[in-house]
């Protein structure tokens, strides 16, 4: 990065409090954790992984160039090593400083929570940059920094591929960067050395027990976020943002230490929302004398807009300002997007896949609906197999029909994916529901049975363009399968 002071290897050891075997004048250019992007000058980073262990690749980062390693073992290797307890732990703050600190030149806000994350970080980068902010973007569906527009693998990266994109940001002169910060991410250090100025938190329901042992250990690293923002303060002005109408906000104002702003529809907050409506044509609502007309529906993107809504004006934008900017997107791509070409029927292709925001789709498709909902829903394999049962009770009760299908099996039989989803459905003793393990002919029935005002909804997977299995990865996108179910039902109706 142009104007960055090259930082030596005696710098970074006593930085991450490591211990140096070698030379310590040695300048560092870059750092990565992958071998492939090692480009000479680099330190390169020996994570030990599930599968692989980074200081097996070692030989080869030195031979493209790496000048330096950080590793949790010696190795007899020709350049100065950093030896630390836990190379992952430190690769965040190490590649910060690298990096020349990036976050402390940009307005840095993150959002946290089990729903909404993506959308709310799409709507406050439209309200910066509707307010002449240049914001970057890094999340679940794509990365925006600088002149970089590329698809993500994850929900927040590495913690050194953060400080590579913050990096682009600051060299492309760029104001500020919205970011999803995942639980995940929190837990296994990703976030270290990213200086916020501002936490969102959206809401928080059972997730990821795949990962996480417990709700409450889920909880806490939701909470992580929170108690990062102050720690370190390069600049001013920082704040959080909690959604008061969670029955677990308390532990995020609790874990805050700088001033927190409110908001909410059902209890009093600093940015209340009024008068809620949500219909076929969008939500409205009303903040004081400011009235609001989204394009979005469901009362969940009420709570989406408030979010940004805070954000924006602790940024220093006018509430009506904001609110004009919101007015005028039109969607998020994934989240309730609809796939329309002139039927006389709804189809939402949506993100949804734990019980708690299926309910909230469901219940804001039940709006758009004069007819029935109908329902295609699978889980995915690899991961918390308690919350799959709870999915299928949610479809059940709030669905005229169901057809639960494959997701992304991954390693797991397809077939007991959704037996366990069935399972739910068995017990509260619902028939409305069939199987059909194709994804792609799920839908295409769906479309097929679909009348005048109904409702199909297809979720799970939303802007996802794959399906995963064991040992590969097909192309499959549900909104290019939905549509090309319409224009057949639309050519075979009209011939």
């Amino acid at each position: 990065m142009s104007g960055k002071r090259a930082v030596t290897c005696e710098e970074l050891a006593s930085h991450i409090q490591g211990c140096l075997v070698g030379d310590g004048d040695v300048r560092l250019r870059g750092l990565t954790h992958d071998s492939r992007q090692v480009r000479p000058g680099d330190i390169f980073v020996c994570i030990p992984g599930a599968r692989f262990d980074g200081h097996d690749f070692a030989p080869a980062a030195v031979e493209q160039g790496a000048v330096a390693l950080i590793v949790e073992r010696p190795l007899g290797l020709p350049v100065p090593q950093i030896i630390v307890p836990a190379s992952r732990r430190v690769l965040g703050k190490a590649a910060a400083l690298v990096s020349g600190y990036p976050s402390r030149q940009l307005r840095v806000i993150g959002v946290t929570g089990t729903k909404g994350k993506t959308t709310t970080t799409y709507l406050i980068r439209h309200v910066l940059e509707s307010a002449g902010k240049k914001a970057g973007l890094i999340g679940t569906i794509e990365h925006v920094a600088g002149s970089q527009r590329r698809p993500s693998a994850r929900t927040t990266p590495e913690a050194s591929d953060i400080q590579v994109l913050l990096s682009a940001m600051v060299e492309a002169r760029w104001d500020a960067v919205v970011m999803e910060v995942s639980s995940h991410a929190t837990e296994m250090g990703r976030i270290e050395g990213t200086e916020f100025d501002v936490a969102v938190f959206t809401n928080i329901t059972r997730d990821h027990m795949d990962f996480h042992p417990s709700f409450e250990h889920y909880l806490h690293a939701k909470l992580r976020l929170f108690a990062q923002v102050g720690v370190e303060a390069t600049k001013g002005h920082k704040a959080v943002i909690v959604n008061v109408d969670d029955p677990h906000w308390e532990h995020f104002a609790r874990a805050a230490r700088v001033p927190m702003i409110t908001v909410g529809i059902d209890n009093p907050a600093d940015l209340r929302a009024e008068d809620v409506s949500t219909s076929a044509g969008g939500s409205q609502f009303r903040i004081g004398d400011v009235s609001i007309n989204l394009d979005l529906t469901g009362r969940f993107n009420v709570y989406n807009a408030l979010c940004a809504l805070a954000v924006a004006v602790h940024e220093g934008i006018p509430l009506k300002e904001a609110a004009e900017a919101l007015e005028r997107v039109s969607g998020v791509p994934g989240r309730f997007e609809r796939i329309d070409i002139g039927q006389e029927f709804a189809v939402i292709v949506d993100y949804a896949h734990t019980e708690d925001s299926l309910r909230n789709v469901l219940t804001a498709a039940r709006d758009l609906s004069s007819g029935r909902v109908i329902s295609v829903c699978g889980a995915g394999g690899d991961r918390d197999r308690g919350k799959r049962p709870l999915m299928g009770q949610a479809l059940a009760e709030l669905s005229d029909q169901v057809i639960i299908t494959s997701d992304n099996p991954r390693s797991e039989s397809p077939e007991q994916i959704c037996a366990d989803m069935v399972s739910g459905i068995q017990s509260i003793n619902k028939t409305n529901y069939e199987v059909i393990l194709d994804r792609q002919a799920a839908i295409e029935k769906a479309i097929k049975i679909a009348q005048p005002g109904d409702v199909v909804l297809i979720a799970g997977k939303g802007h996802e363009t794959y399906q995963e299995f064991a040992d590969h990865r097909v192309h499959f996108d549900d909104r290019e399968i939905a549509r090309a179910a319409l224009e057949r039902r639309q050519s075979t109706t009209q011939a």
